[in-house]
């Protein structure tokens, strides 16, 4: 008998991929937007594309507005950086982005009987960010099992990470198995109307990945 999971679904490569993975391990997919004011919006037209062709249980898109706090190029009226990789965490990392959206999804995980949330974080072909390294999984799921009402009655919820230790390339070959259609997908932080703007660092860690791969992005060919 299928079970419930709630996949965090962005409308990018990663999250897209995590929710393939949901479906072919057999969970019904319950699936949660975020529309937390991000410049980068379009995101949201490509999550409702891939919940509508891949069959989801349910979709809900719900706002939390982050602009409230700023402090992102992603929030803010900071400029996205181009060609400019650096080792430090980047101005697109979004204040505890991830908890927000994690704790939202444990919500809606109780409330549809899900022991099971994904969520499309990667500590190898990642910007720096410290909420997607695995140390920060482990200490969120032991936070959902202290603090739910499943938890305490035994119904340990598992924060599943399964792209964390993949390569970008990787990771994208896992979904093209999983028949995923990456042209439904949008990962641009500086988007140029329907089109990525091909040099902020998602995008150049994106088309690196299928050029790896020998292919092209298909998001170029839009």
């Amino acid at each position: 008998m299928a079970k419930n999971a709630v996949i965090l679904l962005s409308g990018g490569l990663d999250s897209a991929t995590c929710l393939a993975i949901a479906q072919s391990q057999g969970f019904d997919a319950f699936c949660l937007t975020i529309q937390y004011g991000q410049r980068h919006a379009i995101e949201l037209e490509a999550a409702n594309r891939i919940a509508k062709t891949n069959g989801v249980a349910e979709h809900k898109i719900i706002d939390v507005d982050l602009t409230a706090f700023g402090g992102s190029a992603l929030t803010d009226n900071i400029e996205v950086p181009k060609d400019s990789p650096t080792e430090e965490i980047p101005v697109t990392y979004v204040p505890a982005r991830n908890t927000v959206m994690l704790s939202l999804a444990l919500a809606y995980a109780e409330t549809r009987h899900a022991n099971d949330i994904f969520v499309g974080v990667n500590a190898v072909d990642y910007s720096g960010y410290p909420d997607c390294r695995p140390e920060y999984i482990n200490a969120f799921q032991t936070l959902a099992r202290l603090a739910t009402k499943a938890g305490v009655e035994g119904n340990n919820l598992t924060i599943h990470a399964p792209l964390i230790n993949l390569t970008k390339p990787q990771i994208i070959e896992k979904g093209l198995a999983l028949g995923v259609d990456y042209a439904n997908t949008h990962s641009c932080y500086d988007p140029l109307e329907n089109r990525p703007c091909e040099h902020c660092d998602s995008c150049l860690i994106r088309i690196k990945a299928f050029a790896d791969l020998g292919l092209i992005d298909p998001a170029l060919l839009r």
